[in-house]
């Protein structure tokens, strides 16, 4: 029986493990996975020797207040490899995290299957040697990453991105806004304010102070939250305004984004999601400005949406840090939702980006990779 130890840090990555350990059963029924993840993994049959909440957080600064959190589920998934000694290990985005725990497993012996390889060609590109040091294989989700490691002589697969399977609304358009009471012959507007708790503490007063502008400018529209899971009450607060429409739901983003008419959304996942829908987006992104001021210089690109880096343009708008002004906000969104014109062009620029993120089954193409490494090891 195969053993795997799996590591993931945040809602996306859990949503991948999850759709991972799926596909891993059905081709052996009884491979045994275990570690860090969160709900999904845990629901797909993980088993789950840390949870990855708190530990999650954007920005340079803002991880130095979860490094103690950080060194002791890192020991734990060490000392639980040791005990357990898995075939290999898989690991999901998280550099800041996982590229220790990459090394430290090397040095064990265990094979490294680096999934959802984190983005260093968008900055720290360095680290690719790093990379080079640690993983077994590396298993990129968007087209252009194979070529970078290829350079670099990487074991690679480019495997798809897995949300083309994942992204799927349980709920018709109709049925969903009939649910929340909602006028399907309105505009419908969803806000995706992220789903880490210092993302969302920043970006969601901004959104907060547009809405009574957009709600001014285009008459009848109604607001949707897509809430992340596991985040305080107390972040969403600010959304129960008066005298607009707007509605929160929990864990429903893909219903919330196959129902609406435009969206905002927090840089990152989200935006390839949106994309997945072909619903025009505008792009908002805070950090802390030490954050913000340390990463600019580190950066190698000059766009940060994921859907802008696939496309190589910028087809949709960013409002990044100081940029990211409840007017500016505002302006872009009523924009979305009333220019014609405008819109028909971000919705074939987004068709191109859903069309380079490869076919159905990656997560099965990625549990196929996973399982040839694991074989291999059983072999020598």
């Amino acid at each position: 029986m195969s053993r795997i130890l799996l590591s993931c840090g945040e809602a996306s990555g859990d949503l991948y493990a999850g759709a991972l350990v799926d596909a891993l059963r059905r081709r052996e029924p009884g491979v045994e996975v275990f570690g860090l993840g969160g709900d999904q993994f845990a629901k797909s049959g993980g088993r789950l020797v840390a949870d990855y909440h708190r530990l999650s957080v954007t920005g340079l600064t803002e991880a130095l207040s979860v490094v103690p959190r950080s060194l002791r589920t890192l020991r734990l998934l060490l000392d639980t490899a040791k005990k357990e000694r898995p075939d290999a290990a898989v690991l999901i985005d998280f550099p800041d995290f996982n590229f220790r725990l990459m090394h430290r497993l090397r040095k064990r012996g265990i094979p490294v299957v680096y999934y959802i390889s984190p983005q260093l060609w968008a900055w720290r590109s360095g680290r690719i040697k790093l990379m080079k040091r640690g993983a077994t294989r590396v298993l990129p989700i968007f087209p252009f990453e194979e070529a970078i490691y290829q350079r670099q002589q990487i074991d690679v697969r480019f495997v798809g991105h897995p949300l083309i399977d994942l992204a799927k609304p349980q709920l018709s358009r109709d049925a969903f806004l009939k649910k929340l009471n909602l006028d399907p012959s309105k505009p419908v507007l969803a806000l995706l304010p992220g789903s880490r708790t210092n993302e969302l503490s920043r970006l969601a007063p901004v959104i907060v102070q547009a809405i009574p502008m957009i709600a001014a400018r285009v008459p009848g529209v109604q607001f949707v939250v897509a809430r992340a899971p596991n985040l305080d009450d107390g972040l969403y607060e600010g959304f129960g305004l008066s005298g607009v429409t707007i509605r929160i739901v929990n864990t429903q983003t893909d219903d919330v984004l196959n129902a609406c008419d435009a969206v905002i959304t927090a840089s990152g996942t989200a935006t390839v999601q949106t994309a997945l829908y072909g619903k025009p987006m505008v792009v908002i992104y805070k950090l802390s400005p030490m954050t913000y001021r340390l990463g600019i210089h580190l950066a190698k690109v000059d766009k940060y949406a994921m859907v802008n880096l696939i496309a190589g343009d910028r087809i949709v708008v960013e409002l990044i840090q100081d940029a990211c002004t409840p007017d500016a906000v505002a302006t872009e969104a009523v924009r979305l939702l009333s220019d014609d014109g405008y819109r028909r062009r971000m919705i074939s620029d987004l068709e191109e980006v859903k069309r380079q993120l490869g076919g159905p089954g990656a997560s099965d193409r990625a549990a196929e990779a996973v399982l040839d490494v694991v074989h291999s090891t059983h072999a020598s």
